[in-house]
């Protein structure tokens, strides 16, 4: 079953209104993101605000029939990137799209917000 990570490309961590930014830190983030997942089998799509901005750069996991989780307060970098692209292989190989603990990437852990469960069939 495929799994998504949805990205906010409107993210702005604190501090963006006085820098100069070509991109959003959502968009900085995305671009990491996408080629990643492309070679790890995970779709990606991009999404104006998913209402988390205190807690920007927040992406969701999901995919039909499994949990999925909303997770917020990361850096727009490679390791961030790649942490939330091997989380999303992880739940795309779980069943039930939970993954223990122990298996989760160092760089995931601690971003969590929120669990959603699946949408009854």
């Amino acid at each position: 079953m495929t799994t998504w990570i949805t990205i906010c490309d409107t993210c702005k961590l604190p501090g963006w209104e006085t820098g100069a930014m070509a991109k959003t830190d959502g968009e900085a983030l995305a671009d990491l993101i996408e080629p990643l997942a492309e070679q790890a089998g995970v779709k990606t799509r991009r999404v104006s605000c998913t209402m988390g901005c205190e807690r920007a750069c927040n992406i969701v996991v999901q995919g039909q029939g499994k949990l999925g989780y909303s997770l917020g307060k990361f850096e727009p970098d490679a390791d961030t990137a790649q942490a939330i692209v091997d989380y999303a292989a992880k739940h795309q190989a779980s069943e039930t799209g939970q993954v223990p603990f122990r298996e989760w990437p160092v760089g995931v852990k601690g971003h969590f917000v929120s669990r959603h469960v699946p949408v009854p069939e």
